[in-house]
């Protein structure tokens, strides 16, 4: 999504149609972790998971300049502490390999100009056995409100992402409209 959607990512009606509280219990953040929060877009869930993470660190990474420059106002606005903007690529999330114990894609990676690329570049970054939270429409479901090509299926992402690297570990079915599927990077 560009920066021309900042008002419908930050509207709301996202709690109740979304359940946040509920994906960020899914999340068992722990104090001190280290967070990549990918396509991050106004920081919605990035200036959430600031507030769980203590000491740690929330990475937000976009990919417009835009969404950055709003983020670092976000920041400072709303004086939130342990989230760092990151400018990424399309094919890259722009972080340090082994360094993120979770990250969070949150209705993004069907957007995805290069999604293979994208999933090496997540599954590098992340810690061996850290997991990756894809939370997308489900597209099995004809009631979710979310046009065809905004949704994805659970069997479509296991295929793409086991290609990466990832295991799969479980689909969290407690949100209102979207998956909650659990990816591990292996330990070896």
């Amino acid at each position: 999504m560009s920066h021309f959607g900042i008002d419908w990512l930050e509207r709301q009606e996202r709690e109740m149609e979304e359940n946040t509280s509920q994906l960020l219990k899914n999340l068992d953040v722990k104090p001190g972790m280290i967070i990549a929060d990918i396509g991050a877009g106004s920081g919605y869930h990035s200036a959430l998971l600031s507030k769980k993470v203590g000491n740690g660190k929330v990475y937000a990474v976009d990919i417009e300049p835009e969404m950055i420059a709003y983020l670092n106002k976000r920041i400072k606005q709303e004086k939130l502490s342990g989230i760092v903007p990151v400018l990424s690529k399309e094919t890259s999330v722009s972080l340090p390999e082994n360094t993120v114990d979770l990250v969070l894609l949150v209705d993004g990676y069907h957007e995805f100009s290069y999604p293979y690329e994208m999933a090496i570049s997540m599954l590098k970054a992340l810690k061996p056995g850290g997991k990756l939270v894809l939370v997308e429409f489900r597209s099995e479901d004809n009631e979710v409100p979310i046009k065809d090509i905004h949704k994805m299926s659970e069997a479509q992402a296991i295929k793409e992402l086991k290609a990466a690297g990832f295991i799969f570990d479980k689909n969290i079915k407690n949100l209102p409209w979207q998956h909650c599927m659990i990816f591990i990077k292996p330990t070896k």
